[in-house]
């Protein structure tokens, strides 16, 4: 089993999963976040055994209240097309090898699935509200990114619904 960590959240995936995290990888960090002013990255690249990509961003709102401005959907559109962006000149021209051979492998995927994976406190105080309909986002994010992906997902630890790996 492989595993990933983000904050408090572990992914658990199978081995033959490629994973890693995106946002952390020196060509994003260091070259592609200066392109146009600054572009932001998902968290998690994943790559399926049968060529299948998926981009992986985690929002945990389950001990802090999210404060930013922008709409969750619209942050998470904005890292799909700027992480799109960034594969195809991280394949060409990332310093890491490690780097260049899955910015290669995710271009040659033959399906692209976008999930937002949003923790919220399990039950609703005034404290910490569950102020996020996750259905309202899935939604949204699908008018967003249709071309991209028609049927993104919106999943938390409770409701993982139909993808491989799982989340503690």
């Amino acid at each position: 089993m492989l595993t990933i960590s983000e904050g408090d959240l572990t992914f658990h995936f199978p081995d033959e999963w490629r994973i890693t995290k995106f946002d952390q990888w020196s060509f994003c960090r260091k070259q592609f976040q200066y392109v146009r002013g600054g572009a932001k990255s998902l968290d998690i690249l994943a790559i399926g055994p049968r060529g299948s990509l998926w981009f992986i961003e985690i929002k945990d709102c389950r001990r802090h209240r999210r404060t930013k401005a922008v709409d969750i959907a619209d942050e998470v559109a904005f890292k799909v097309r700027d992480t799109l962006a960034a594969l195809l000149p991280a394949r060409l021209s990332a310093g890491d090898a490690s780097e260049r051979e899955l910015a290669a492998r995710a271009l040659a995927s033959r399906s692209l699935h976008v999930v937002l994976h949003l923790e919220q406190p399990a039950k609703h105080s005034k404290l910490l509200p569950r102020s996020i309909d996750p259905a309202r986002v899935a939604q949204r994010l699908k008018q967003l990114i249709k071309p991209i992906d028609a049927h993104p997902r919106v999943l938390e630890m409770g409701r993982m619904r139909d993808v491989a790996w799982t989340v503690t």
